[in-house]
């Protein structure tokens, strides 16, 4: 199988501008393909769902395919996709239904390695509910998530369990079925966060054991939409807040207000480029296609992480964080005698793109000890980045420690 990266970075118009990309945690960039999507969308004429008359019938067709195309993605069902304007706000707006279904002495397990977003909205929903946190803990050391502590912190009150696919500051991937196999022993409903987990390799919810799955188009190239996958008759259980003439049915009962129906069509866009990655037999189903494109992105990014990772080990003042036997392709790291906003500054005038900072892992960054002295820089890797990314990066740093940079 085939996987070209330098024809692979030519779809993307945004790379031409010389800078090394290793901001991709954070926000992919787009291929052609998707802008021409949305382009073509908006040129077409769209028009809100449910009419009778052509545009109205596009924006409909658009909106299926970008379900099929989200459930081929992650091996969920058409039926049981939402949509959002991010992550962020799904997760709120699960969580507010999720809570009306809570009460007093029930307890809820989060993670200290998630992202807020999928902390937050929990906690904030328990706390108004009357319902009890607890917390499965990160090793510091390691970046690991032990999957074995959940056996302690879950009982017969458990009615969520949270946990991310990866993380989005360490890269760190648990063991997830193992989590959620302990939750729904335990008679719980698991919620999976997904958005570092998508863009860097293969998906199946359905074997992750996750009843709701949460992942971002734009951290895979695509367009700034959010997207929930779970079983039908789940949702069909669920009955947010929403405005009275608006569907009732799953999972439109979900979407508050009108889709962006261009950007959807980008979405979809984003998904078959994915697919095309490393040049699979066309005639394989979309899913297939998928499972093989991003197996190959994810052995592409470990091959060249593992340079990354050892370009960082050489450089003596540089200190990296975590060390997870199962990761994605994302380095945390400091320099010593420097700020990571210094860091950062000096790599962006050298034509790197990177964060700094807790990059909103606000648990996981404290619990690093880290999170009040600056955090630290991130640098990671997707599909589009290649060699001379590295080795621009790895160059950049050694000119900190060779002087005033």
């Amino acid at each position: 199988m085939d996987y070209d990266a330098a024809a692979i970075r030519a779809m993307y118009p945004a790379l031409r501008d010389g800078y090394a990309y290793l901001d991709g945690a954070a926000g992919t960039q787009v291929p052609t393909a998707v802008t021409e999507a949305i382009t073509t969308a908006y040129r077409a004429g769209i028009g809100n769902t449910g009419g009778l008359f052509p545009a109205s019938l596009r924006s409909d067709t658009i909106l299926t395919e970008a379900r099929s195309a989200v459930a081929d993605l992650v091996g969920g069902e058409p039926g049981a996709v939402v949509f959002g304007p991010n992550s962020t706000t799904l997760v709120y707006r699960f969580a507010q239904t999720l809570a009306d279904t809570w009460r007093p002495g029930d307890r809820i397990v989060l993670s200290r390695l998630d992202h807020d977003a999928n902390v937050r909205p929990w906690a904030q929903a328990a706390a108004r509910a009357g319902v009890e946190v607890r917390w499965a803990e990160a090793d510091p050391t390691t970046g690991e998530l032990p999957a074995d502590q959940y056996d302690a912190l879950l009982d017969e009150r458990t009615r969520l369990v949270a946990v991310t696919a990866a993380s989005n500051l360490l890269g760190t991937r648990p063991d997830v079925a193992a989590i959620t196999a302990t939750a729904h022993a335990a008679g719980a409903l698991t919620f999976v966060d997904g958005v570092h987990a998508t863009p860097h390799g293969p998906v199946d919810v359905r074997e992750m054991g996750a009843d709701f799955y949460i992942t971002s188009a734009y951290k895979w190239s695509g367009p700034h939409i959010g997207a929930l996958v779970a079983a039908p008759e789940l949702l069909d259980t669920l009955h947010p807040d929403k405005l009275l003439p608006a569907p009732d049915e799953v999972p439109e009962r979900f979407e508050t207000g009108t889709p962006p129906y261009a950007d959807l069509a980008g979405l979809t866009a984003a998904v078959d480029h994915l697919a095309a990655l490393a040049a699979p037999d066309p005639a394989l189903s979309r899913r297939r296609r998928l499972l093989a494109s991003m197996t190959a992105v994810e052995s592409y990014e470990h091959e060249l992480f593992a340079q990354l990772l050892h370009g960082l080990e050489e450089l003596p003042y540089v200190t990296l964080y975590g060390k997870p036997a199962h990761r994605t392709a994302t380095a945390y790291f400091r320099v010593a005698g420097r700020t990571p906003r210094e860091v950062a500054e000096h790599l962006a005038g050298q034509g790197v793109n990177v964060w700094h900072g807790h990059n909103y892992a606000w648990e996981l960054a404290g619990a690093l000890g880290l999170r009040d002295s600056g955090g630290a820089v991130r640098a990671g890797l997707v599909h589009y980045n290649d060699r001379s990314d590295v080795d621009r990066l790895l160059a950049a740093v050694a000119e900190l420690g060779a002087g005033d940079g």
